[in-house]
């Protein structure tokens, strides 16, 4: 009977979030003016060409604070503890929502909005959440820092076309959901919270799809960004950290998996743009979605395709989970499968690379030969 009990708490929270969603992205688009209008003059890199309103990250930010709230309502067999450690959640994905808001409403200096990715990381490591591998703290606090701020920039970064840092955001969550599930923490704050973040945003995922209605913009990218690597860190990164069994490559392997494809996109535009000798910050249409695209796949094939990898990636995630008695041979295998995704993918960027070449050097010649 408890068991039934959470399990129609847990599905209010969901559809609640997903109904509010949906609600609030309505109203907002229904009275949309210049509020968060991309695609103007100072975004010539966006894939889209059309100028649509960037603030679906307002509806993952409310939703988050109406589960908070939601929360010691329907759980008060447990409450709700705000412990430092939460209180440092909550504190960092507010300074990332405002800091995504101010960066769509005012555009702000990219020095800026790393100061403020930096002070997120500083918060969530000073109230513990930080990863756990090493006996070296500095060690710890370094990695936890690099993965926040990189995870922030990375999400950021995928959302390049219509639903494709939504759907990868949606696989991730579902990731760490099944983490908790398996060890049976499905009461924690935490799990609600994401459930909720689940719901707003295959909610957002009806206005998201191709062709989109809006963005989810820097104010959602960010956002989810600081939030998927706090619950990351909990739950992947420090999956069995206290345990005298823990394995620290099946704690490096989970978030792998849960990120792939973030991880992937964002290592092969930094690799393909330094080797060009480009800034890997600045904005372009040479994304792994990109190239997905100049091979002839459209928008919502794109979608289907990182769906379909986000599916596989949770399910290979939810087997390492499952493994008692990691080894070697675990490490191997997962491994594998994480470099042949990054590699199939980075060749395919470098694939079209030197088709555009060869179809680019007759016309350089017969440029040379008029003039």
């Amino acid at each position: 009977m408890m068991a039934d009990n959470l399990i129609i708490k847990i599905s209010f929270i969901f559809l609640s979030s997903l109904i509010f969603s949906v609600l609030v992205n309505s109203l907002f688009l229904k009275f949309s003016k210049n509020l968060g209008m991309r695609n103007i003059d100072h975004q010539p890199s966006r894939w889209s060409s059309i100028s649509k309103p960037s603030f679906g990250g307002i509806s993952f930010f409310i939703v988050f604070l109406l589960v908070l709230v939601q929360y010691p309502l329907l759980f008060s067999t447990y409450g709700i503890s705000f412990n430092l450690q939460l209180i440092g959640v909550i504190a960092a994905c507010g300074i990332s929502f405002l800091v995504g808001l101010a960066d769509d409403a005012y555009n702000t200096n990219p020095t800026l909005k790393s100061i403020a990715q930096a002070v997120c990381a500083i918060i969530l490591i000073s109230t513990g959440t930080y990863i756990k591998l090493f006996n070296i703290e500095w060690l710890n606090y370094s990695i936890s820092f690099m993965w926040i701020v990189g995870l922030m920039n990375s999400i950021n970064m995928l959302d390049n076309m219509d639903g494709i840092s939504t759907i990868a955001s949606i696989f991730a969550l579902i990731c760490m959901l099944t983490v908790l599930f398996y060890q049976e923490q499905i009461s924690q704050v935490y799990f609600a919270l994401m459930i909720g973040m689940c719901g707003a945003l295959i909610a957002f995922l009806f206005f998201n799809w191709h062709p989109s209605k809006m963005f989810m913009g820097d104010t959602g990218s960010q956002f989810l960004g600081l939030s998927l690597a706090a619950f990351s860190i909990l739950f992947l990164w420090n999956f069995n950290a206290e345990s005298e069994s823990k394995s620290i490559s099946q704690q490096i392997i989970l978030p792998i998996l849960a990120f792939l494809v973030p991880l992937s996109d964002t290592t092969t535009v930094v690799i393909n743009r330094i080797s060009e000798g480009k800034s890997p910050f600045v904005g372009g249409k040479d994304h792994t979605t990109h190239h997905l695209s100049y091979l002839g796949y459209n928008d919502q094939s794109v979608a289907f395709i990182v769906a379909g990898l986000g599916l596989i990636s949770t399910v290979v995630c939810l087997v390492a989970v499952s493994i008692t008695h990691w080894d070697h041979l675990f490490t191997i295998l997962f491994s594998i499968y994480a470099i042949s995704v990054f590699l199939s993918l980075f060749l395919i960027t470098r694939f079209n690379k030197k088709n555009q070449q060869q179809k680019d050097e007759p016309k350089e010649r017969k440029i040379n030969r008029t003039a």
